[in-house]
């Protein structure tokens, strides 16, 4: 955990984060005025996309994802509760990636890619996981492997008619993930169509603007990916995500 000595080091790190990270059973949230939306048993409380057939799960007490969701059209897994302002506390990690290299732009500070001197977009391939903390159905926080780190809005970063300071806005300040195979955690405070977002202590996204974002709406885990069904194989940025200790506090 190397990220989270360096943060406890400078003495910067949140008290809920520590705690949350170390005493994964804590009560701390409770205490705080959250209320839990995963019990680490099973999946009540949530909508399980219709025909799913068990590719969303609970192993080992937290939300387990394999990218092989048989639903047809929707599945990404939603909370049955509705919100509206809130903070959102939710811990995730990548098991791992998908069976084949992606391609992975680097994204600049203003939201626009490196480019070489013909203007074409440079993809260098990489391993990739990619999913997503989904904001009252319609805001959308990425979790990925590409350089510029989690957290980043991808609907408002890649709208071209937002004004260049809206779209900055939606680029994380610094790549704070942790290495797959390790656990995140996430901060999320949504405030009408504001959204900060702190990731494993650090604040990556600073009172962004979301743009149409719904009054109110559920909270959801985003599939993606799935199988090639000309190879059968996952293809490059799946889901392959768990996630846990999910919190929510209306403001």
């Amino acid at each position: 955990m190397k990220t989270i000595g360096k943060v406890m080091a400078t003495g910067i790190i949140p008290v809920l984060f520590s705690l949350s990270i170390w005493a994964q059973e804590s009560n701390i949230y409770e205490q705080e005025g959250y209320v839990s939306l995963f019990n680490g048993k099973d999946l009540t409380g949530w909508k399980t996309p219709e025909g799913d057939n068990g590719h969303w799960s609970v192993i080992d007490g937290v939300i387990d994802y394999d990218a092989r969701s048989e639903a047809r059209g929707d599945k990404n897994l939603w909370s049955e509760s509705e919100f509206t302002d809130f903070k959102l506390h939710v811990e995730w990690r990548f098991k791992g990636y998908g069976d084949h290299l992606f391609p992975l732009p680097t994204i600049l500070p203003n939201g626009e890619y490196v480019r070489d001197k013909d203007g074409n977009t440079i993809e260098p391939l990489g391993p990739n996981s990619d999913s997503g903390i989904l904001l009252k159905g319609s805001g959308q926080a990425n979790l990925w492997c590409w350089s510029v780190g989690s957290g980043e809005l991808w609907s408002v970063r890649t709208d071209t008619s937002m004004p260049p300071e809206v779209r900055a806005a939606a680029v994380p300040l610094e790549n704070a993930d942790q290495p797959v195979g390790q656990w995140n955690a996430f901060d999320i405070t949504v405030t009408g169509d504001r959204i900060t977002i702190v990731n494993n202590g650090i604040t990556v996204i600073d009172n962004a603007l979301f743009p149409g974002m719904d009054e109110k709406g559920p909270i959801g885990f985003q599939h993606h990916g799935g199988i090639n069904p000309e190879t059968g194989k996952l293809q490059g940025a799946s889901s392959l995500v768990q996630f846990r200790n999910i919190w929510i506090k209306e403001l």
